[in-house]
């Protein structure tokens, strides 16, 4: 079933994280099976363990289904202290759902991160591949909604 991403690349260890980027991207549900990783296995002859290991040391990957929409809120200390935890609490809110946790509907999965890089902007979330800063409430609502719209 994942051949096609796998054989991409060479059979080399390293390109592990590469194959699993493939994977989890062009999976709907936007993760690593259990499937996927005994043919990633097979293929490039290591061992299951060592690809969980891999997987979960990494965060930008999952081994449990998600959201079509990854939220990823920053939590570093310059969006803490413009009001991520606000943001968090409004995300929360409007989702009903918890940190690791995805929507009923299955468009979102919420997920905190260490730092996105754009300080400057704090508070700061990214949805998939598209950066929002300088987030209220306010805001935050509005992007929720305008995605939802465009996906129903």
């Amino acid at each position: 079933m994942y051949e096609k991403f796998i054989k991409k690349y060479a059979p080399t260890k390293d390109n592990l994280i590469y194959i699993l980027h493939e994977i989890q991207d062009n999976h709907p549900q936007q993760y690593v099976s259990e499937e996927a990783v005994q043919e990633v296995s097979e293929y490039l002859k290591v061992s299951p363990a060592h690809i969980y290991g891999v997987l979960t040391f990494y965060t930008m990957f999952s081994t449990k289904p998600r959201g079509k929409n990854i939220i990823r809120l920053c939590e570093s200390p310059p969006c803490f202290l413009r009001g991520s935890e606000q943001i968090l609490k409004k995300l929360k809110e409007s989702l009903d759902v918890k940190i690791g946790e995805t929507t009923k509907d299955g468009l979102f999965t919420l997920e905190l991160c260490a730092c996105l890089g754009v300080c400057g902007n704090a508070p700061v979330m990214m949805i998939n591949e598209d950066v929002y800063g300088d987030l209220t409430e306010k805001k935050v609502e509005k992007i929720i909604n305008d995605i939802k719209g465009r996906q129903e």
